[in-house]
């Protein structure tokens, strides 16, 4: 779906407030901060942050949907591949030797601001996944 149909497609149809919803529950089950969760929003603003936080809305852009689409593949990849939860959520923070992490976390490659470390990190998730 191009860039324009995404944007169209979430202020049309509201799914900024679901994503967002969604988002935030994958945000407290890894314990994220409010730096960390701006990085994966890609935001700027922490007013903006929270006044999603809080529920108001208005739309949001493609580009954060897209973020939100990778964090929820990412979010069901690890619990299928660790279904202990806690193990799972573990994981995000735990240095990796794999040669996309480098020795450092999941979050901390996802957690860059480029929109390509989360499409990385799910890439590398789903491979996993067989």
């Amino acid at each position: 779906m191009a860039t324009a149909q995404l944007q169209t497609a979430a202020s049309t149809t509201g799914l900024g407030g679901p994503a967002l919803r969604s988002f935030f529950k994958i945000a407290d089950a890894w314990s994220l901060s409010e730096r960390e969760q701006m990085k994966l929003l890609g935001l700027e603003s922490r007013s903006t942050l929270q006044s999603w936080k809080a529920g108001r809305v208005a739309k949001i852009s493609a580009d954060t949907l897209e973020r939100i689409s990778y964090m929820l593949g990412i979010f069901k990849a690890i619990n299928i591949l660790l279904p202990d939860h806690d193990r799972a959520d573990a994981w995000m923070r735990a240095p990796n030797t794999a040669p996309l992490f480098g020795g450092r976390s999941a979050l901390d490659r996802m957690t860059s601001g480029l929109v390509s470390d989360l499409f990385l990190v799910r890439q590398y998730l789903d491979a996993q996944r067989g």
